[in-house]
């Protein structure tokens, strides 16, 4: 056979399998992530991951088949009827934690400085939280089963905020508060 037509070939079947690709990708996408639900045997919180791959792959051909890879109850309970994911069927997006996190942030501002926390930039500069005893932290350095309780007793902090007070805790002597520098005045001519 003729390269182009090898090269023809290769380029239809391209085209064919987009839409299959792009599906799956999306799919993937949609289900991966850590979720907060509650487990139906303790009625506690846990942490789960769905099996992204198994689910956008299952999707495929209907209703996608959702089983969990990760648990916070395993590996004691690896052998659970993972009745859960019926949680997770019924809100998919609202027991995801970046949803959460998202939703109790809006709207709020830092308790330190009073600036806005409407949108969160999850790659850089992420609000933080104020534990009761008034110590900040970043939000992943909470057990996720942990994050409804922490959201009901936390307090929201601007990332500006977490650092001074991070930095503050660490470093308590070298910390030296000043006034903000004026602006140098401009001479009359």
């Amino acid at each position: 056979m003729d390269t182009g037509v090898w090269i023809i070939a290769a380029m239809l079947l391209a085209v064919a399998l987009y839409p299959v690709v792009w599906l799956l990708v999306r799919s993937y996408l949609n289900w991966r992530g850590t979720r907060v639900v509650t487990c139906p045997e303790t009625k506690q919180f846990a942490a789960v991951e769905v099996d992204a791959r198994g689910a956008a792959v299952s999707g495929l051909f209907g209703k996608p088949a959702l089983r969990l890879s990760d648990c916070s109850r395993w590996p004691e309970r690896w052998d659970c009827g993972q009745e859960c994911v019926r949680q997770i069927e019924a809100a998919p997006a609202d027991c995801l934690v970046r949803v959460m996190l998202e939703k109790w942030y809006a709207g709020k501002s830092c308790v330190c400085c009073g600036k806005s926390l409407h949108e969160m930039n999850w790659l850089q500069h992420r609000p933080a939280l104020r534990t009761p005893e008034g110590r900040t932290l970043e939000w992943w350095e909470i057990n996720a089963e942990q994050i409804p309780e922490a959201l009901r007793t936390h307090q929201p902090v601007c990332w500006d905020c977490h650092v001074d007070q991070t930095f503050r805790r660490l470093f308590p002597d070298p910390a030296t508060d000043r006034p903000p520098k004026e602006p140098p005045r401009k001479q009359a001519a």
